[in-house]
C-alpha cells in the first residue's frame, strides 16, 4: 500500500459542448493528467452545465491548468490537495483462451485483484476477431 498526495483541480462550465469537453479530456491524458473527467450537474437558476475534475501530480498541475483556460470557456477553477491510498500494482500478463493480456495484479493487504488492461484486450479481441467481453470473461 503507498500513501502519496495529488491535486484535484474542478472548474464548473456551463457554455461548452460535449464535443469540446470530450476533446479537452483527451489533451489532459495526453498531457499526464491521472485522470480527468465531467459530470452534469445545474448551477444557478438551474442551468445544465458540466463539473470538470482533473487528478494530477503537483508538477503536471500547471500545464494541465493552462489546458483547461485553452480548450473550454472555464474562467477559474478550485485546486484541492488529497490524500490518496494506492493499491500496491505489479505488472503481470494472463492467459485467456485466445492468447496472453497484459494485466495489472494489485494488493492492499490481504485483499488481491487482477485487471487486464484494456488496450491489450481489445488488441486480441482484433486479432481473434471477438468480442472484447469475450476476453475479459475467459482468464
Amino acid at each position: 500500500m503507498a500513501k502519496d498526495k495529488i491535486i484535484l483541480l474542478e472548474t464548473n462550465i456551463d457554455d461548452c459542448s460535449g464535443e469540446v469537453l470530450g476533446f479537452t479530456l483527451d489533451k489532459l491524458i495526453s498531457a499526464g493528467a491521472r485522470d480527468a473527467w465531467y459530470s452534469p450537474i445545474y448551477m444557478k437558476k438551474n442551468r445544465p452545465a458540466y463539473a470538470l475534475s482533473v487528478m494530477c501530480k503537483e508538477d503536471e498541475e500547471e500545464e494541465l491548468i493552462k489546458i483547461i483556460f485553452k480548450h473550454t470557456s472555464a474562467v477559474g477553477l478550485r485546486r484541492t490537495e488529497v490524500d490518496r491510498v494506492i493499491m500496491d500494482r505489479e505488472p503481470t500478463e494472463v492467459e485467456t483462451k485466445y492468447g496472453t493480456v497484459k494485466a495489472n495484479k494489485f494488493s492492499y493487504g490481504d485483499i488481491e485483484k487482477t485487471s487486464l488492461e484494456y488496450s491489450s484486450a481489445a488488441a486480441l479481441a482484433d486479432e481473434k476477431d471477438v468480442s472484447i467481453n469475450d476476453i475479459y470473461k475467459n482468464y
